[in-house]
């Protein structure tokens, strides 16, 4: 899809958020019997059948018990997910939320009726109720996961962790010697000029920053600005989990943005690389599981929402992809995710992270995602 047709569809969503209320159908009333077949669009490490590490597996049981066979599509980064949405074919989406927001103004996405959801009652009380998937009084999906962006690092490189963003931000020369540039990654997502106004809002408190996703012109210009000198030190624009984990064993990156999924594995692997969140703070990722308007097989679809909500799956996603449950319980749950794994992955930072959303004018207050799509992509260029 090219920047320009992105950029209007980007335009077009901010504009109907900042209009009239939406109309939302009428979610469905009942459950019937599952349809044979269950179609998710999903991050890489979500949906995990046991091919990866059999020990990991929660698909299995689940369509052994609802004969409900599961596909998988992974996307790497949320305008994709958008894409594939608009698209059609699939039943259901683990949207982030920066773009939920998008697949509901979009009337990609239905509301859910959450009793027909029994295991809804136990999702964690700070996630309920959350802006970027209830809108109007409508609950469109459920609670799957959440979790920081974290600053992965070579361990040979920094022998402690560095403290701050500007690692990535700044040319400088790192504790073996060398300079950094072209050494470090950037993520290959507009939302990403959140975590460079996240870096600014303490580099520069002068520029009054209060929120990263909602910039002033002036703001925004700065953070464009950083962005644009950061472009020469990046070795990629990262996306794809598995290439960021090649070039960190064989290109001689030391350091980047990454999810925990990516640490965890290259840990795994006995690779030298740690996480840490730096003294900016970070920005993170609450995703939800949306229901596709036109779903073809809904019946299937609750039945996995209600299944995603079980305590041990919660806990075995987590352990895997090294985020945090959104079922509290389930940081007792799952012998994968042990009985520390909770407070490793994070589960006490919730209200230091700056959770992604769509960024909206709010009356022309502030630059909105439409203009940072088009202007990230322009940055990535070396425009």
């Amino acid at each position: 899809m090219s920047a320009h047709k992105i950029a209007l569809l980007s335009a077009l969503a901010t504009a109907l958020l900042a209009s009239a209320s939406l109309q939302a159908a009428e979610p469905l009333q009942a459950l019937g019997a599952g349809e044979g077949q269950l179609d998710i669009v999903a991050w890489p490490g979500y949906i995990e059948r046991g091919e990866s590490d059999k020990a990991y597996d929660w698909v299995s049981g689940f369509e052994k018990e609802t004969g409900c066979k599961v596909n998988v599509k992974t996307a790497g980064t949320s305008d994709e997910m958008v894409s594939l949405m608009a698209k059609g074919g699939y039943d259901l989406v683990t949207a982030s939320g920066d773009a939920s927001l998008r697949l509901i103004v979009g009337k990609r996405v239905q509301p859910i009726n959450t009793a027909l959801i029994p295991n809804w009652k136990n999702i964690d009380p700070r996630l309920k109720d959350a802006p970027w998937y209830v809108v109007g009084e409508h609950t469109y999906g459920t609670p799957y996961q959440w979790g920081p962006n974290v600053l992965m690092y070579n361990t040979l490189v920094f022998k402690t962790a560095p403290t701050s963003w500007a690692v990535l931000f700044k040319p400088q020369t790192l504790p073996d010697g060398k300079a950094n540039k072209g050494r470090v990654q950037a993520y290959d997502g507009p939302i990403y000029i959140a975590d460079a106004a996240l870096y600014l809002k303490h580099a520069q408190p002068e520029l009054g920053i209060q929120n990263p996703y909602e910039l002033t012109e002036t703001q925004y210009k700065a953070v464009l600005d950083l962005l644009r000198a950061q472009q020469p030190l990046i070795h990629r624009y990262w996306h794809d989990t598995t290439v960021q984990m090649s070039d960190f064993k064989n290109e001689g990156v030391v350091a980047s943005s990454a999810w925990p999924y990516q640490v965890n594995g290259l840990i795994n692997e006995k690779q030298p690389i740690a996480s840490t969140i730096p003294e900016e703070g970070a920005t993170g990722w609450a995703d939800t599981t949306m229901l596709q308007s036109d779903a073809k097989h809904p019946n299937c679809a609750y039945k996995w929402m209600d299944w995603s909500l079980q305590p041990k799956v919660q806990g075995d996603v987590a352990a895997w992809f090294g985020s945090l449950p959104a079922v509290p319980a389930a940081c007792n749950a799952s012998e994968l995710l042990g009985a520390e794994g909770c407070k490793a992955n994070g589960f006490d930072l919730f209200e230091k992270i700056s959770f992604w959303k769509t960024p909206q004018a709010e009356g022309g207050k502030f630059v909105p995602y439409s203009r940072w799509t088009q202007d990230y992509i322009a940055i990535m260029g070396g425009r």
